[in-house]
């Protein structure tokens, strides 16, 4: 790819239009799971890979509209057409997952077929009693999470942030994500290892999920199961260490269960630059979860203090969101239900203009009552609806299978570039 070709990484906002976006397109590795495995896969149940194709194709189709759209599989295999990039990448899978004895069989594979291994896993050679008696069929287990390409990296300014996974499970994901953009081969920008940095502190976590660009000078962190004060430290550090001015950092705690609040995006994202979707119980309502502000001045803390709140501290910040409540103001029980099934997730296009699921009905409605048209992804494709001619609108996504994999259409993307 010639270098004017190569995108720009750039990313200062959670709403500015959606330039580049990488994905993942779910493949065999979701179906290479069994109701034994599902638990240890951070599931709760096992998806119907066809019927979620379908709906993931719609959501590709939007994205195409308006983005472009890069995937992990294309580049995946353009990294390990290179010897030595294939060497490097091998080798460290190989190491960190304790399968050194399959770096000869996996380097004679060729280009496709090996990224297909490294993504859908790689079945195990039964050659000793030991493998023949373990509960075990991959040698590299597949990567059933990695449509949810948001997490083992973010895009913050012109860096791309490679994740520190909290699960063994994915940290496959995170390596590939460090060989692709390493490799200078697709991307301009610079990129941070956080297992670099963190010498492979066990303490260190970090996933997509729970980081939110706010503004440039705004980061947002979800401080939960999937990311650590740790990981949080180390993120301070790396991003606020450069540069002159104020920074500020808002850190929101999030309880350890139930599962669907794994990342901060399933209880906050933004819709536009002035307003924002929230799970009311944690965000609005007085909880036992602390919001810590961090200020930064010229590259060093000079204060960390308690808030009451991701909003009264925005708002003090010079950003002023109106809150529209996930599951509709109503009922409690709605406001559950919708957001266990990524009700609060949401992935901007444009300011405006997001995509969400069609089945969370009364969040829907409450985005109706608030100004935006409800669309459906299927009229958008079609060319009946021009994101550029409407106003507030949300795109809906049919999602029965999806969902069940624990997340919506911003845990499937992973903007590169917002403008």
């Amino acid at each position: 790819m010639a270098e004017d070709k190569k995108c720009t990484l750039q990313v200062q906002s959670e709403t500015g239009r959606l330039d580049a976006v990488l994905v993942h397109y779910p493949g065999a590795e979701v179906e290479n799971m069994t109701p034994r495995h599902a638990q240890r896969a951070l599931y709760s149940d096992i998806l119907n890979l066809s019927i979620a194709r379908k709906e993931y194709d719609q959501l590709l189709a939007v994205l195409k509209k308006t983005s472009d759209v890069y995937e992990v599989s294309d580049l995946l295999t353009t990294v390990l057409e290179h010897e030595n990039l294939k060497n490097d990448l091998i080798q460290k899978i190989c190491h960190t997952e304790e399968a050194t004895e399959y770096i000869n069989y996996l380097m004679n594979l060729p280009a496709g077929d090996l990224g297909k291994a490294l993504i859908e896993g790689l079945p195990l050679q039964v050659n000793t009693l030991t493998d023949f008696l373990r509960e075990e069929y991959y040698a590299l287990k597949p990567l059933y999470n990695y449509y949810f390409t948001r997490d083992p990296s973010a895009v913050i300014g012109n860096s791309a942030l490679v994740c520190k996974m909290a699960n063994s499970v994915r940290v496959r994901e995170s390596l590939i994500m460090d060989a692709i953009f390493k490799s200078g081969l697709f991307f301009n920008g610079n990129v941070v290892n956080s297992y670099d940095l963190s010498l492979n502190n066990p303490s260190v976590k970090m996933e997509g999920g729970d980081i939110l660009v706010v503004r440039d000078d705004i980061l947002l962190i979800g401080n939960g199961m999937r990311t650590s004060t740790q990981g949080i430290d180390l993120l301070v550090s790396e991003f606020c260490k450069t540069g002159s001015g104020k920074r500020h950092v808002i850190v929101q705690q999030l309880p350890e269960s139930p599962e669907s609040f794994i990342h901060l995006d399933m209880v906050f994202t933004m819709l536009d630059h002035d307003k924002a979707m929230v799970y009311k119980p944690l965000i609005m309502n007085d909880s036992p979860y602390q919001t810590v502000h961090m200020q930064i001045d010229n590259g060093k803390v000079t204060k960390i203090s308690s808030a009451s709140g991701i909003l009264s501290l925005l708002r003090k910040l010079g950003i002023d969101l109106t809150p529209i409540v996930c599951g509709g103001k109503a009922d409690d029980w709605d406001q559950e239900r919708e957001q266990w099934h990524s009700g609060a997730n949401f992935l901007a296009l444009a300011p405006g203009k997001v995509i969400s699921y069609a089945r969370n009905i009364h969040t829907l409605e409450e985005l109706s009552k608030n100004g935006f048209e409800v669309v459906k992804a299927a009229d958008f494709i079609s060319g009946q609806w021009d994101i550029t001619s409407i106003g507030n609108c949300v795109i809906t996504l049919e999602g029965s299978e999806l969902p069940r994999g624990g997340g919506g259409p911003r845990c499937m993307t992973m903007p590169l570039r917002r403008s």
